[in-house]
């Protein structure tokens, strides 16, 4: 047969090479049963054999016939060598089927017949416009090109892979100058012969295999014919590790996307099946560690109107605690920018040294090395973020980056519905509050349609309001009782920009000391006994409205400095609980005490006091402003025979007179509850008005009282000690005729000096 390229190929060297294919072909197929040792073994022997005896197979025109042709046949050695070489990289290709395995131990197994000094894979890629160094087997001079460069299709290297025939170089040094990648190392490799063969199969090309000489050697034409045809076992070999490759990464590809589409579904599962949030988030994180493999499982959720990050779940099983102590943390604006941005992120052990020193140093001290962040948001806005950490350094990569996001989108979508959720039962539970709230204040006997009157007095308080009401300042009443001070409050409530939200009232000398705490603030269920549920303070009913708080003398002391603190600061805890309340409340106070007094004998605290006192008005009783006593007079006759479904039109002058000349000690409600009990007993259209109690009422108050009201107090407490005997307490006793408590009645008599001398039948 004839080459185009080395002459004439000898017959029997064809069939010895068939054969021998066939003999390998054979050995892998019986070896497919056997052990991998068995079948190096099987090698090896073969081998062995081949050196102890060399038989060639020859081939007449006739038929075959075998020929046992002497070792020492000194004219049959090339091509002894040659077939010992090819048989080499047979056996070689059965043990380790593998280019990277065939191709470093090519200068040994062609030392026998071929000497030399490297060789070099290099593949094309996809463009089929590059080359790229795969794999090499060099002698230790060689030159240092590492795995991967990349070179240019020009020059021999395109010659050789468009006529797919091998090309020569006599100096390899003048070629690798041509190519900017391999130009650095052209000064090594002068005098250096170089065959350069195209590696292809029938199917497709895949590359170049350089073959260098050592300096000052020479390709001859049988080195050539048997590089040439291990070039096409290295093609094959080539060919079959990347279909090897290409499944195996196939496999891989399609069990980590198994795994990924089984995490994402675990999740989905648990955000269906968990409604609460911190069962929702312990198995997820589960679930995470299952995957990632990750050391540290972290959700952390943004505070209402803050930039703090407060811990929910902490999953680190073989944590020191360090983080779990940490509980919450400040962001600063470039994190939150963060997470406003949705960004996920990476953190090397570099960029855990920028984080904030208790951050830093708390991962530290837990060997944490590599965290990735996901936030948790939504189009509301940002929620918290999803945190994993790792032990071992660059344990996360893009594609792991890629499914935690996809993850925390999904659990933020359960929590923006979990949160909604609690708004709603939040909102529920408050307009059901608001409207018991409302319903008792309807079914109340006070009716707050308008402020009646025209006096100058009068006038001068409306004024006041109008100026303070606009504002969130605090205000304080003060007043005689029954001068009408809830319903100036609900006036400047009803002109402030607080009148859509809630007007909130508590009377504090209306309940008892020890329960005062827990209508302001609030309780936890079990806080106390007969705390049987948790219930809102009248702070929380009143957020971004206005509370008023009357009676605010009697507030007891030990109650004061949580009063001033939750004004002061506008945040307080329910009883029970450690939970900080965060409300926006106007108040309004009302008093008819002396306060500045009470402040001198430490009854009242000072600093509250000017909390308080930020905006004073004070109320003129109703002897202060007689001429709005015909039109309060008017008012009441006709709101009561409305409610009594009688016609009373009129009022006598005489009457009306008596009524305008009356002191009215208890003000609007002594004159309410008078005119009251006048249209009960009125039969006709004209107002009946008994002027027998006027006079009665008048000539005792006359007769007892004092020139100052603390003349008259005193006056009726010593009074009260005299026909009680001078017993304070126990039935019949000066406190219970008083309507007082004996503890109050004693303060009082130590406030007003009074001793037993004064009251003592002794």
């Amino acid at each position: 047969m004839l080459h185009p390229a080395f002459g004439v190929i000898r017959l029997e060297e064809l069939v010895f090479i068939l054969s021998l294919h066939a003999f390998v072909h054979r050995g892998r197929r019986f070896g497919r049963h056997r052990t991998s040792a068995q079948r190096t073994d099987q090698g090896r022997l073969l081998r062995h054999r081949l050196g102890e005896r060399v038989s060639i197979w020859k081939i007449s025109c006739c038929g075959a016939s075998l020929m046992h042709m002497p070792e020492d046949n000194e004219g049959l050695a090339p091509a002894y060598s040659r077939y010992r070489a090819l048989l080499d990289v047979s056996a070689a290709l059965v043990e380790q089927p593998t280019v990277k395995a065939v191709l470093h131990s090519l200068r040994d197994v062609l030392s026998s017949s071929v000497r030399l000094h490297g060789a070099d894979l290099y593949l094309l890629d996809s463009g089929q416009e590059t080359l790229h160094l795969i794999e090499f087997d060099r002698a230790a001079d060689a030159p240092a090109i590492r795995i991967g460069t990349k070179i240019s299709r020009i020059s021999a290297a395109a010659q050789a892979l468009e006529q797919q025939e091998p090309i020569f170089l006599p100096d390899v040094s003048q070629e690798m100058s041509k190519h900017p990648e391999l130009a650095p190392f052209a000064a090594q490799s002068v005098g250096r012969s170089t065959y350069i063969f195209p590696v292809f199969t029938a199917q497709q090309k895949y590359g170049l295999l350089a073959v260098t000489k050592e300096r000052g050697q020479e390709f001859v034409r049988e080195d050539v014919e048997l590089l040439r045809s291990l070039t096409s076992h290295v093609a094959i070999a080539l060919e079959c590790a990347l279909a090897r490759d290409c499944a195996e990464l196939y496999q891989r590809e399609l069990a980590t996307e198994r795994d990924r589409l089984r995490l994402l579904l675990e999740i989905n599962n648990h955000v269906v099946s968990k409604l609460d949030m911190e069962d929702l988030f312990r198995s997820a994180s589960t679930s995470i560690r299952s995957y990632f493999a990750n050391h540290l499982t972290g959700f952390w959720l943004l505070e209402k109107d803050s930039h703090r990050l407060q811990s929910v779940v902490l999953d680190f099983p073989d944590g020191k605690g360090l983080l779990a102590e940490m509980g919450s943390t400040n962001l600063t604006e470039t994190e939150c920018e963060k997470l406003r941005a949705r960004r996920s992120d990476i953190l090397s052990v570099d960029d855990i040294e920028r984080l904030p020193t208790s951050i830093r140093d708390n991962l530290r001290a837990e060997s944490i090395t590599s965290v990735a962040v996901a936030p948790l948001a939504t189009g509301s806005g940002p929620l918290g973020l999803l945190a994993i950490g790792s032990r071992k350094p660059d344990a996360f990569v893009q594609e792991d980056l890629d499914l935690l996001t996809q993850i925390s989108i999904q659990i933020s979508l359960a929590l923006d519905n979990a949160l909604a959720y609690g708004r709603l039962n939040a909102s529920a539970a408050r307009l059901e509050e608001e409207r018991l709230y409302l319903e008792s204040e309807i079914r109340a006997e006070h009716n707050f349609e308008d402020i009646v009157g025209k006096s100058a007095a009068l006038r001068r308080v409306l004024d006041q309001i109008a100026i303070v009401a606009p504002t969130s300042s605090t205000v304080l009443l003060h007043g005689e009782t029954g001068t009408g001070k809830e319903l100036l409050a609900r006036a400047i409530h009803n002109r402030s920009p607080r009148r859509e939200r809630t007007f909130v009232r508590l009377n504090c000398a209306a309940i008892p000391s020890g329960l005062v705490e827990s209508e302001l603030f609030g309780h936890e269920k079990g806080a106390f006994t007969g705390a049987l549920m948790q219930k809102r303070g009248r702070f929380e009913l009143a957020d971004r409205g206005t509370l008023f708080l009357d009676e605010i003398g009697d507030i007891s002391l030990d109650l004061q400095p949580k009063l001033l603190r939750a004004l002061q600061e506008r945040e307080f805890e329910r009883l029970g609980s450690t939970k900080t309340i965060r409300v926006d409340v106007r108040l309004i106070a009302a008093t008819h005490r002396d306060l500045q007094g009470m402040i001198r004998n430490n009854q009242f605290r000072e600093d509250l006091f000017y909390r308080l006192n930020v905006c004073p008005i004070e109320i003129p009783p109703l002897r202060e402003r007689r001429e709005d006593i015909p039109l309060l007079v008017h008012y009441f006759v006709l709101r009561l025979s409305r409610q009594m479904q009688k016609r009373v039109k009129s009022v006598p002058k005489q009457a009306m007179e008596a009524l305008v000349n009356h002191d009215w000690p208890g003000n609007i409600r002594e004159l309410e509850n008078f005119i009251e009990r006048c249209v009960i007993f009125t039969q006709g259209d004209e107002l009946k008005v008994p002027h027998d109690q006027l006079k009665r009422t008048a000539s005792r108050t006359v007769g007892s009282a004092s020139s100052t009201f603390e003349q008259a107090e005193r006056q009726v407490i010593v009074d009260a000690l005299k026909a009680a005997s001078g017993r304070i307490s126990g039935k019949g006793g000066a406190s219970e005729r008083l309507g007082l408590k004996r503890t109050t009645l004693q303060n009082k008599m130590r406030k007003l000096n009074i001793g037993r001398a004064e009251y003592s039948s002794t």
